[in-house]
């Protein structure tokens, strides 16, 4: 049995939880993929699995193994990537984490262009609105808000200018005053986030629009019967009257325009920096992400987010 081989296995199996899925991922038969794992697990006298009827979770050895092997097989496989693309077209797997904003303002409308362009590039789009570790998961990049991401990133700014809404439905707003300040807040039912690599509960933002304070953020906390962790369900929470909620203006684009939606404190809610493209600085380019990263940079003004007069977009925090 090759190392390499059973090694890339099991990380396939702790990556997907499934031995269907990492079976499929791998063009493999499960039975095959199973065989392979208790091979291995035989031959380092160890179980690195815990195998239900439901799931497949890591041991305690197991997450440790996959902690040390994962970034010795990233960058073998970034190794192997350079060499066959030396010369040639820009080849292999080219994975990137997303949360799912992205996935649905920024890239669905441009995969089909994307894969039509570069015909040897295949996309491994994973969508998560959590923070995963680059090397350790095996990402070549990641696409989040620029403000959140690590110093020790190389941050390429994609899809221009973003900016969040305050929104709530009709029936909402006729059974309650609109806000006209964020404070106002406090007497409104809102529908609160929570963060899922965190849990914490998001607190709202906003900026000053007038005074020497004028452009400078502060954040509020909320109050509501409703919390949510995926921003769909709170839109469609909103929708139904359930409260108030804060979201980027991608995701309330719709509802907005066909008046499920109606904003309010727009004043307090100007354009700011918005998604940014990063991978670690140490990390060499390789072709195919070097043509998705030009990819997105080409077609980031048709992308952007129209400014309001007066308003300059948020730095990024960093």
């Amino acid at each position: 049995m090759r190392d390499d081989y059973a090694l890339r296995a099991f990380r396939a199996i702790a990556e997907h939880g499934s031995f269907t899925r990492a079976a499929a991922a791998l063009d493999v038969t499960a039975s095959a993929l199973s065989q392979t794992l208790r091979q291995l697990e035989t031959q380092l006298g160890t179980r690195l699995l815990h195998r239900t009827t439901r799931r497949v979770g890591l041991s305690e050895a197991g997450h440790e193994l996959l902690q040390r092997i994962a970034p010795a097989l990233n960058e073998l496989d970034a190794a192997m990537d350079a060499l066959r693309q030396h010369g040639d077209r820009p080849a292999g797997l080219l994975r990137i984490t997303v949360p799912d904003v992205v996935a649905t303002a920024l890239l669905d409308p441009l995969l089909g262009e994307f894969m039509a362009r570069w015909p040897d590039v295949q996309l491994d789009i994973h969508v998560d609105n959590g923070f995963s570790d680059l090397i350790a998961e095996g990402f070549d990049a990641g696409i989040r808000l620029g403000e959140s991401l690590q110093r020790d990133m190389v941050a390429l700014p994609v899809g221009g200018p973003m900016r969040s809404v305050v929104v709530g439905s009709p029936d909402y707003f006729a059974r309650h005053e609109r806000p006209k300040q964020p404070r106002d807040l406090e007497a409104h039912d809102c529908i609160n986030f929570r963060k899922i690599s965190s849990r914490a509960i998001y607190r709202w933002e906003f900026a000053h629009k007038t005074g020497p304070r004028k452009g400078q953020w502060f954040d509020v906390s909320v109050h509501g019967r409703l919390t949510v962790n995926s921003i769909p369900l709170g839109v469609r929470a909103a929708i139904e009257g359930a409260g108030l909620a804060t979201v980027l203006e991608p995701f309330a684009r719709e509802a907005l325009a066909d008046g499920r939606l109606e904003s309010v404190l727009d004043d307090w809610l100007p354009p700011y920096e918005g998604f940014h493209l990063y991978y670690p600085s140490r990390f060499q380019v390789p072709p195919k992400l070097r043509v998705f990263i030009d990819f997105l940079r080409d077609r980031r003004s048709a992308a952007e987010a129209p400014q309001r007069p007066g308003h300059e977009p948020r730095k990024v925090r960093r």
